[in-house]
């Protein structure tokens, strides 16, 4: 098995729990930390490893000819498949966590599911739906004090 066949399995227990148990304490605990995107980062960095010369050339010149032909290996297709995963989770992360500070959590669901699967439309969608919802100014345990740097 592949860097691009286990990039996915390792980043959907964390989704699932966002998308599925979102209020259990353990996925609160879990997507709270930033500790939770390592694993999708492992892969990324097993998957970069072995192209790592080639592909810091390109990128300190990137041209489209070179990025192409890079990026047209199995090895290149694998190392975007896995960037892409660990970058969507974090997203996700972010979207999970800000849906839960500004009280409009029950939209985040499938907004997440559009996110896993065409991440540029569901952060539009979740941007769209977070500026109609601001940050409330008090909880019922006081002022947040992530709110008052937090622009809509």
């Amino acid at each position: 098995m592949n860097t691009f066949d286990w990039a996915f399995p390792v980043a959907v227990p964390f989704w699932a729990l966002m998308i599925f148990l979102p209020g259990w304490s353990w996925t609160r605990r879990i997507i709270g930390s930033p500790l939770m995107i390592l694993p999708s980062l492992a892969v990324y960095f097993v998957t970069v490893a072995p192209i790592l010369p080639e592909f810091a050339a390109e990128m300190l010149s990137p041209d489209l000819a070179g990025v192409l032909a890079l990026l047209s290996t199995p090895a290149g297709t694998s190392l975007v498949w896995a960037h892409l995963l660990a970058f969507d989770l974090f997203i996700g992360r972010w979207m999970y966590l800000d849906s839960r500070e500004r009280a409009i959590h029950p939209l985040a669901a499938p907004i997440l599911v559009l996110t896993i699967l065409l991440s540029p439309f569901g952060l539009l969608a979740y941007l769209i739906v977070r500026q109609l919802r601001p940050v409330p100014r008090y909880r019922s345990n006081g002022p947040s004090s992530s709110t008052v740097s937090t622009v809509a």
